[in-house]
């Protein structure tokens, strides 16, 4: 018998520290409810998973995202179901307007308050609809400034070219479009932009044509001059001599503001044609049988267009519902792959506790015995 080492007692020791720290493992797993608690569990598994949970989390917050795109469609659906309703009363006081057995211009008047007032609430709609603080019909944003610059040389022989230069639509407060600051004498200068079209020639007599529709917004274009003309969906042509003056007035009702003179010198225009909305009773006037059967047809063309962007709205929704659902089937299917991976089995680890348990008390037993086998020895010597 040897009794300087017992290699009994040593081997149940060694068994017990084993046995505990399975036990302390099993019972970490239980507690957490996670097969992987660090990296040491097992590595790859851990890359894995924490790559998972990235994309789980990223698609979540992309579902969020898209709540807010159908919240902000409500609100602006919201707005213009009220706009409908406006318009769709508008076109009946334009309708009884246009009866002849209104008396004189009273009645007309009184129909055309109530008409006045109404589009004045659209415009409120259309300034005031905001979500988040953002508006959501008349635009905003931060301004940019963008430039370039082409070179055109013309051949000797004095015949024309041409440089065409495409312009998606946009909406700005100010633009500027100008022709080559160095022009021989005779020459023709121009720039174009897609929706108008500026010239100055080189002669007495200077022209240009506008031509703007309600694709994007432009409300301020300045010549190479740097001479402001302001464009709200206006379509017209005019041309003046040397030293003449253009006098314009919008032609809706009787009491508009004149818009203020054009004078035409060398082949520029040294002012800007403006009117505001309000002047022109928001282009709306059932004063006359006449007018209010014009106002019919323009508040059917409105009509129209409310229903085109509704149905535009109603199909951005549904396509951010189905959106949502294939991003949170997506996160559904990722989370059942990722918890295969990190996940503990319930079942199998208390399984496993129990019987690294149950082991661990069996060497501490086996300890307690293998320690006294050396008090043995002591016999020998009685």
């Amino acid at each position: 018998m040897i009794i300087n080492n017992n290699l009994s007692a040593m081997n149940a020791h060694r068994q017990l520290g084993v046995n505990q720290g399975m036990a302390a493992k099993a019972q970490e797993k239980l507690s957490s409810g996670l097969r992987i608690n660090r990296a040491g569990d097992d590595a790859a598994g851990l890359a894995i998973s924490e790559k998972m949970r990235a994309q789980v989390r990223g698609l979540d917050q992309a579902s969020r995202n898209a709540q807010d795109g159908i919240s902000l469609i409500q609100t602006a659906e919201g707005a213009l179901n009220e706009t409908h309703s406006i318009l769709q009363r508008m076109r009946e006081l334009a309708t009884q307007s246009a009866n002849d057995t209104n008396d004189g211009s009273n009645d007309r008047e009184a129909i055309q308050k109530e008409m006045d007032e109404l589009a004045n609430e659209l415009t409120r709609i259309n300034k005031d609809t905001t979500f988040n603080g953002q508006s959501i019909f008349n635009g905003g944003g931060t301004d940019g400034n963008g430039t370039g610059s082409f070179s055109l040389h013309i051949g000797a022989d004095g015949s024309s070219e041409k440089l065409n230069i495409t312009i998606g639509q946009f909406d700005a407060a100010t633009l500027l479009v100008s022709g080559g600051e160095d022009a021989e004498a005779g020459a023709d200068v121009s720039a174009r932009y897609t929706g108008a079209t500026f010239t100055a020639t080189d002669g007495d007599d200077a022209s240009f044509t506008i031509t703007t529709n309600a694709q994007g917004e432009v409300t301020n274009v300045r010549n190479a001059a740097g001479e402001a003309v302001d464009l709200d969906s206006f379509s017209g042509e005019f041309t003046s001599s040397t030293g003449d003056t253009l006098t314009f007035a919008a032609p809706t009702a009787e009491d508009n503001t004149q818009i203020p003179p054009v004078e035409a010198a060398a082949g520029s225009l040294t002012s800007a044609v403006t009117t505001e909305a309000s002047e022109a009773r928001a282009g709306i006037d059932v004063t006359t049988r006449e007018a209010a059967t014009t106002a019919i047809d323009t508040i059917n063309d409105a009509i129209n267009t409310v229903s085109q962007n509704r149905a535009q709205l109603g199909a951005w929704q549904n396509r951010l519902e189905h959106t949502i659902s294939n991003l949170e089937n997506t996160s559904e299917n990722l989370t059942a792959a990722e918890s295969r991976i990190r996940d503990v089995d319930m079942a199998k680890e208390i399984m496993e506790f129990t019987k690294q348990n149950i082991l661990a008390q069996a060497s501490q037993s086996m300890l307690a015995q293998a320690n006294q086998a050396p008090q043995q020895v002591l016999q020998l010597l009685g």
